[in-house]
């Protein structure tokens, strides 16, 4: 039986060709209009509510976000909860997206544990006009008053000169380097905001960089991740939100600490000598007052100084933690490094200058930085408007991580990535190089503003040491057992652990 055209354009069609026709209709648009369906990174499925979570590990996200990224690719996204991330992975990615997209890719993601505290303040968790301001200062005047230079060289030299007296009183038994080392590296940036020091004994100033101490290490726990992908948990379980509570409570008292501090430099203030960055600002606040909208006020002071106290005090002590833990369980490469010390310097003092005649010493320090890879994942950035990068789209306001870990060892630039190997920083005649993918301090415009300050304690405190003892594991003790598993924490510090500093006199 013959039907007609009439009757069969009248048939209802079954739902799938409705919906087939819809989709061939919206693609033809797209294409047509000259309009771009937007392809965002690929990334592991999310589950409601909780994200990709289940695929991470919260001990150690740097590691999970680094596996993911072997399947997805250097540009890819996950879950964090509710929250989608977008990861950057692999040196090339990750350079490109720093430093050639800068401005793109530039913004601070602030975390809500924070959000109340910094208020948009300081230099580290703000963005903006703000930002930019405390920046441009914080350099400048950090540049004033020797950062990277024969002030601050003579600053480090006397802080590791009392660092040594520490080491010596334990006269060759075994000790834990964590607060001595901490104390003097603390020491250098409180001379330099401060305009003084303090005494290691000093209960106050222990406290003081145990708070700092202790907040960077709460952030990088579970329960502290969770509450920041969750943070309405805050409302229900705050008080038994352990980590939460601890770090506002030492944001709380380092606040008031900060604020005595600067009440103390206030009252004996001078245009005419200035002591450090405090009286810098203070004076620069004096300058300003009446102006509508200066960024020169006190909520921006004391999250400036925080920020750096707790910057320049954790990450730079737990890398030269890590030197010396590494020197006791590779004594072969402490031999180096100790003969090019005897040959070069002798027994004067080590200076700045002398780095450059020092390739294995430098190349060590460089290695060591690379390996222990204390932030390896970056502190989250934002996308300051959208941005297609990679062939692919990221809306504006996105959370970026790039990951630091990926890069430090990156198995494509790195001849053995996962092995303690100083020859990754010499050439086959001993001579010290540069390698483009070291990148510790990150890039771009979020790059560590206490880069030549960090570079040079480093090198000053290190030489200094080695100089004097020779660190071995405890007695019992093989150098193979020493233990090279960071510490939880979100910069990663070397275990607990015991060394020896034997004098070489």
């Amino acid at each position: 039986m013959m039907v007609s055209l009439r009757e069969l354009l009248l048939e209802t069609p079954p739902p799938w060709a409705l919906l087939g026709l819809v989709l061939v209709l919206v693609l033809f648009y797209a294409f047509s209009s000259g309009h771009r369906v937007h392809r965002e990174p690929p990334g592991p499925w999310p589950l409601p509510l909780l994200g990709n979570l289940l695929l991470l590990d919260l001990k150690k996200p740097y590691v999970s976000l680094n596996e993911l990224s072997k399947k997805y690719g250097p540009v890819f996204t996950v879950k964090f909860g509710p929250k989608k991330v977008v990861v950057l992975a692999g040196y090339k990615t990750v350079k490109q997206a720093l430093v050639n997209f800068a401005e793109e890719f530039g913004d601070r993601d602030i975390p809500p544990i924070l959000q109340d505290s910094s208020q948009g303040n300081g230099v580290l968790f703000a963005n903006g006009d703000s930002w930019k301001e405390m920046r441009r200062f914080s350099l400048s005047t950090l540049r004033d008053f020797g950062m990277g230079k024969r002030g601050s060289e003579e600053k480090i030299m006397e802080e590791a000169r009392y660092l040594i007296e520490v080491f010596e009183k334990f006269k060759g038994e075994p000790f834990d380097t964590a607060r001595p080392v901490n104390y003097s590296v603390s020491n250098v940036i409180n001379s330099i905001v401060y305009g003084s020091r303090f005494d290691y004994a000093d209960p106050f100033f222990q406290k003081m960089v145990h708070r700092a101490n202790e907040n960077i290490r709460l952030s990088g726990t579970t329960e502290l991740q969770v509450y920041n992908m969750f943070p309405w948990l805050g409302w229900f379980f705050g008080r038994w939100l352990s980590s939460r509570a601890r770090i506002l409570k030492n944001l709380e008292t380092s606040i008031e600490s900060f604020k005595g501090l600067v009440r103390e430099l206030q009252d004996t203030l001078s245009p005419q000598d200035r002591r450090g960055l405090v009286d810098s600002f203070l004076i620069r606040q004096q300058e300003e007052t009446g102006q509508p909208g200066s960024y020169f006020h006190n909520n921006n002071l004391i999250m400036t100084i925080g920020n750096l106290f707790a910057a320049g005090t954790d990450t730079t002590g737990a890398t030269l933690r890590w030197s010396l833990l590494l020197m006791a369980k590779y004594p072969h490469i402490q031999d180096r490094v100790q003969e090019e010390l005897s040959r070069v310097i002798g027994d004067r003092e080590p200076q700045a200058e002398d780095r450059k005649d020092l390739p294995y010493t430098n190349a060590v320090i460089h290695e060591t930085q690379r390996l222990a890879n204390i932030l390896p994942i970056s502190v989250p950035h934002t996308t300051s408007c959208d941005v297609t990068f990679q062939g692919f789209f990221i809306k504006k306001g996105t959370t970026v991580i790039p990951l630091l870990t990926s890069v430090l060892h990156d198995e494509s630039e790195w001849e053995t990535p996962h092995s303690f190997n100083p020859a990754h920083f010499l050439d086959e005649k001993g001579c010290f190089v540069k390698r483009d993918a070291f990148m510790p301090f990150s890039a771009g415009r979020r790059a560590c503003l206490g880069e030549s300050l960090a570079r040079m304690e480093l090198f000053l405190f290190f030489t200094f040491l080695l100089q004097k003892f020779r660190f071995l594991p405890p007695h019992g003790v093989a150098e193979e057992e020493l233990d090279l598993t960071p510490a939880v924490g979100f910069t990663l510090n070397p275990s607990p652990h015991l060394l020896c500093a034997v004098s070489r006199a």
